[in-house]
């Protein structure tokens, strides 16, 4: 998901939740893997987030240069590698337009899967999460073969189903460039036999057009993701507002089986910070048939409304359990959460 929206078998076992099951049970999205604790989207982060009682892992899916999906939150890596360091890839850096914003730094779309697995992987908030940049270049970039072939190992492990929740990152942009994402994620989810419908999968995207394409090639459970702000890239002219009136649910039923949105779209912030009253979206969806997934739950003060803040340094931990209880008592169906133990322990006071 967009991170600085507010910085700016026995393979697997099947899963089937309906709407009203889920809003009593929630399921746990590990978002990024454990990356309150880890640094996201490793290998790491994923191990820690299922010991930790995930039911979900998300890997943010985007391709290298010869079509292979790798798992980094954006196609610029500059941040979240080490590849501003190394020498032989000084001459990758280059500015590029994505969605409308000039990006500057390194792309995986111009590495190969091989050279993209020389770099090593870094803590993209060391100011928030310094704990975090001690496991800096300790692993690489994952593959959404290694992410897939960690959920069927630890789930085989574990004798209980670990499901994967990868988004499709700028897929229009991959497009246009060569380098479609949905064929590639459907050929690897297709190779684990985890294409059919209850499979524990989803699939998100903060775009409409690919959500479609892949509605009708599969019948893997598709999320419309939504934000407060600003709209679907590839619908000019269209708002996540507009798309989370009746209306626009029911078009969204149309093609995806639940919505994941943004906190503030449920509980708006109020001028001193603190939530408002909660939008009436969640009994709007399910009265759609959608599923609700919300995003993102983290522990840091930073992220924290005033009243579940614990001192005054950003970086230190709030009480996440409270904001994710208020949450759940609306009737919520999945959480997205960077500290997997908040979630855990929020849901065993709601449902122990």
């Amino acid at each position: 998901m967009h991170m600085f929206r507010l910085l700016r078998a026995l393979v697997f076992l099947p899963l089937v939740w309906s709407a009203s099951a889920m809003s009593a049970s929630p399921i746990i999205i590990a978002h990024r893997g454990a990356s309150a604790e880890r640094p996201e989207h490793t290998l790491m982060a994923y191990r820690l987030a299922i010991a930790e009682g995930a039911d979900f892992i998300e890997p943010d899916l985007v391709s290298t240069r010869d079509g292979q999906l790798v798992a980094r939150h954006e196609n610029e890596i500059g941040s979240t590698t080490d590849v501003a360091s190394r020498p032989e890839f000084a001459a990758r850096k280059t500015r590029k337009t994505i969605e409308g914003t000039e990006v500057t730094g390194w792309f995986t779309e111009d590495f190969t899967l091989s050279e993209l697995k020389t770099l090593k992987a870094r803590e993209r908030l060391p100011q928030l999460r310094p704990g975090n940049a001690r496991f800096d270049g300790m692993e690489g970039i994952p593959t959404f073969e290694e992410v897939l072939r960690l959920a069927r190992d630890a789930g085989k492990a574990r004798g209980r189903p670990i499901g994967v929740y990868p988004e499709t990152k700028h897929p229009s942009y991959f497009r246009s460039i060569g380098l479609p994402l949905e064929e590639a994620l459907l050929k690897s989810l297709a190779a684990h036999d985890l294409n059919q419908r209850e499979s524990p999968v989803f699939i998100q995207s903060f775009e409409v057009g690919n959500l479609r394409r892949l509605r009708a090639k599969t019948s893997v459970r598709l999320v419309q993701l939504m934000a407060s702000d600003g709209g679907p890239a590839d619908q000019p002219g269209s708002t996540y507002a507009e798309m989370a009136r009746p209306a626009g649910l029911k078009a969204i039923a149309s093609y995806a089986d639940a919505i994941g949105v943004e906190k503030a779209m449920l509980f708006p912030r109020q001028a001193d910070g603190l939530p408002g009253a909660p939008t009436s979206l969640v009994a709007d969806a399910h009265k759609a048939g959608l599923s609700v997934h919300v995003w993102t739950f983290r522990p840091e003060n930073y992220f924290l409304p005033p009243d579940m803040r614990k001192g005054t340094d950003p970086a230190a931990r709030g009480d996440a359990v409270k904001e994710i209880k208020a949450f759940m008592a609306i009737g919520i169906d999945g959480i997205f959460s960077d500290s997997v133990v908040d979630a855990v322990a929020a849901k065993a006071e709601v449902d122990p």
